[in-house]
This record gives C-alpha cells, structure tokens and sequence, in this order.
C-alpha cells in the first residue's frame, strides 16, 4: 500500500512540474550578472583569464557555495568582472533572454548594475546601446519582453547613487526599456534614507521604485524602504514576518513582495525552506511573486521556484496559475499588456486541467 501511495506522489509531482514548466509566467526579481550560466561565466572567464573565476563549468559549482551574504557579493563582484566590454554585456543580456524564455517567461524585469560595468571602464553609451541590441533581438528572436530596473549597489556608496541616477534621468543614455530604479548589495551598514534623494530624483522621472529591503536585516529596514524611498514593491522583504503592523500595511496597500525562496537559504537568510515566511506572508494576505534571483548562482531557476512554492504553499494547478498571475499584477506592464498575460495563463490552465 505505501509503495503504491509513494508511486501516486511521484506520479502527481510529476504532472506539477510538467504543469510549471508550460506555464507562462513574469518574473521580477531576477539580475542580469546573477544570470549568467555556468556555460556564459565559464566562456567570460576565458576571455578574461586574469580572473580568478574558474573556466570549467564544473567547478563554478563549488565557486558558487557561499558561507554567507558577504561571501555572495564578493563571489557576485568577481563575475561582475567578467564582463568588460560591449561585446560582454551584449552576450550575456541575449543568452539571459534565452534562458527565460527556455522557462516560458513571457516578461521579465531585469535587475542591471550599470555602475558596476561603466566603474571597470565600459563606455556609457556603448553599455546601453549592448543591453538594448540584446533586448529587441531577444523579443523579435524568443517573444520574451524585457524591462530594465537599474539597481544602485548599496556596498559601493553614494558615488555609484550619483552615477546610477545620472544614467538613469538623462535623457541622452536612459535606453527605451528602463522602468524602474532599485537598491541592492549589503543592507547592513547600508541604512536605506541616505538613498532618499536618489530615488526621488529617479521617480520624478518617472520610474517606478523597487528597493531591496529586509532581507539581512530587520523589518525597519522595509520600512525605510516605504516611507523613505516610495517603495512600490519590496525585494525580498524576508523580516517582514517579524513585524505585524508592517504585513497588515503591506496586505492593505497591495505592495508586492518579490520572494526568491532558494536564495534566501543560499544566502542564509533563512535557515532551512521550512521555516521560508512566505507561508506567513500568505496568510497576512500580503501580494506575493515567485523570482529566481540569481539562478545559476544558487542552482536554481523559475521553474525550480515555482516547484519550491508549491510544497511550501500546498498550491496544485490552480494555485500555481494564480501564483503566476501575481507577477503579472505585480509587474510594471501595461495594462493591455498584462490583460494579454492573464489571459494566456488563463487559457493554458484550462487546457491543462481539461486534458
């Protein structure tokens, strides 16, 4: 009778991930160096061998187990590294394309860190020209639309706040796809208002604000995040369990939290997947996406997330699709845009549940 029972857990499991991976999905909180797959770092390294990144695909393995946090950035600036001229920015935003549209992600917003490739001397202009070639071939080639969220790196100070919000509002260089301005790196030592006058510069211009926020720290950080930066969707957001009041503003003012379960625990954030808030935040009835953060980094991808989620949150076909359609009410799409999405969802699910 177990053996039977186990088979019908194997088989059902089975349809699941068959369901996910046909699934049409957006996706949120995900960056464009944390993308790159081993195949892409590994063929950066051998352009740059002074690196100290490991050229065998197989090896990036065990170069991509991080102790903590502060070990993740320090592995995360080294293949930042990599990527050095146009030519760079061009192949990795094109194969990034790719490998989400493998997943069925019809939309993404892809976190960029413009500072940190302009710093090692790529050209501004040439920058932005690579990531816009990459995104229109990648649309006309795969159908997966691209946005851009251009992140400041919180480790590196004000000076790349300066540059990324110059890039960002002027008009001679902000590319054609750029929707929204983020906050990333460290949050320790890294109190969010200093930012302040950055972000209000990037959302006079119009862009949307989407700051990481408690994911190291605690829930003043989201808070900061909120009342500081206009926050319209938070990165992360991991502490906000702790803070009720936070959950119930969160719920009440449908302020989506992006949440990438297998980073969280890579990054130690969170000690083990069982004990991931994101059932908590379900519960509160606060907005959640599902994201992948930097898949090959944490071996992992969407689909990998969305299977996560659905043991954590008991989520069957239905679940999933709705989960799906979080990200796209979440999203800065269009409305006729996300109309188009929802209803692919839609159409899909049924088909599936019908067959």
């Amino acid at each position: 009778m177990t053996d039977r029972l186990d088979a019908a857990t194997a088989g059902q499991d089975r349809d699941l991930h068959a369901f996910i991976a046909g699934l049409p999905k957006a996706e949120l909180h995900v960056h464009h160096v944390g993308s790159a797959s081993p195949r892409i770092v590994s063929e950066l390294a051998a352009r740059h061998p002074d690196s100290k990144v490991p050229t065998d695909p197989e090896a990036l393995a065990d170069y991509f187990t991080f102790t903590d946090f502060a070990h993740f950035i320090e592995v995360y600036l080294s293949v930042v590294d990599l990527v050095r001229t146009p030519e760079d920015v061009r192949l990795l935003t094109f194969e990034v394309a790719r490998e989400l549209a493998r997943q069925q992600v019809r939309y993404a917003e892809l976190t960029i860190t413009p500072f940190s490739s302009t710093r090692r001397g790529i050209d501004e202009r040439g920058f932005m020209d690579a990531i816009e070639d990459a995104r229109k071939a990648a649309e006309a080639e795969f159908g997966t639309v691209l946005r851009w969220c251009f992140d400041i790196p919180g480790e590196a100070g004000l000076e790349s706040a300066e540059e990324t919000v110059r890039m960002a509002t002027d008009d001679r260089l902000r590319p054609e796809g750029l929707v929204s301005f983020g906050l990333g790196g460290p949050e320790i030592g890294v109190p969010r208002p200093q930012f302040k006058p950055y972000f209000d510069r990037a959302r006079a211009a119009g862009l949307r604000s989407v700051p990481h926020a408690g994911e190291t720290t605690g829930p003043e950080t989201v808070w900061d995040a909120l009342n500081e930066l206009g926050a319209e969707r938070i990165g992360h957001g991991t502490s906000s369990a702790r803070d009720p009041r936070l959950l119930r503003y969160l719920a009440e003012r449908r302020i989506p939290l992006e949440v990438c379960p297998t980073s969280n625990i890579a990054t130690r954030a969170v000690t083990t997947l069982d004990e991931h808030p994101v059932k908590e935040f379900v519960r509160a009835g606060v907005l959640v996406t599902i994201n992948s953060d930097d898949p090959p980094m944490f071996g992992t991808d969407l689909n990998n997330e969305f299977a996560v989620a659905a043991r954590l949150l008991d989520l069957d076909e239905r679940g999933l699709a709705e989960l799906a359609k979080n990200g796209v009410e979440a999203s800065f799409l269009d409305a006729a845009g996300k109309q188009r999405l929802a209803a692919e969802i839609d159409t899909y699910t049924a088909g599936r549940l019908a067959s």
